[in-house]
């Protein structure tokens, strides 16, 4: 069965973000920070909020009419709210802000300098999952990118989800591994 997808707006948020906290609540990097599952609950989608808010106000979230799965997306140009960020004031230790400084350094090293869309976060609720959902979010906003002939980057943190993006065209440029964080594959789908 073909998915039909559109864009999320801001009314869709709530929903978007259901649809990804359920999503990625056995994310074994998500779940490294938050084992706990109050915790999760508490700052997992504050998180994912903070980062990838501004997908919705540059017409980059997508979901399934349903609402079931959604994605969002961080167009050329378009990067997280630094102040967003910080002002969640999320609760760790100094060692857990020392991995995470790690974390996020190693990081950056592989993003691409050049302008491109950046998959943040796509998830499909674990009720609905292998039913088509994913692939359809990922073939709306890769037809986008082939139109205007931009590149598209992710960073996989489940290693079970590559083979997926692998058939979307996307290429992993090495993997992510900082003490004992789950390991994280950066994936590029050059221009085409």
């Amino acid at each position: 069965m073909t998915q039909q997808v559109r864009t999320a707006t801001a009314a869709d948020q709530q929903a978007v973000m259901d649809a990804l906290t359920l999503a990625f609540a056995a994310d074994p990097v998500f779940r490294y920070w938050w084992p706990a599952a109050s915790d999760y609950m508490q700052w997992g989608p504050r998180f994912a909020l903070a980062m990838g808010e501004r997908a919705f106000d540059s017409g980059a979230a997508t979901m399934t009419l349903e609402g079931s799965a959604a994605a969002l997306w961080l167009p050329p140009g378009v990067e997280p709210d630094p102040a967003r960020l910080q002002a969640l004031e999320m609760p760790g230790t100094e060692e857990q802000d020392a991995i995470a400084t790690e974390l996020r350094a190693e990081m950056d090293r592989f993003h691409p300098r050049a302008p491109h869309w950046y998959l943040w976060m796509i998830g499909v609720d674990p009720g609905v999952q292998g039913r088509g959902h994913g692939s359809a979010l990922l073939a709306h906003t890769l037809a986008l990118c082939d139109a205007r002939g931009e590149t598209a980057y992710l960073e996989s943190s489940s290693t079970r989800n590559v083979p997926l993006y692998e058939r979307f065209g996307f290429e992993a440029i090495g993997v992510i591994e900082v003490r004992d964080v789950p390991p994280i594959v950066p994936m590029i789908r050059p221009a085409r």
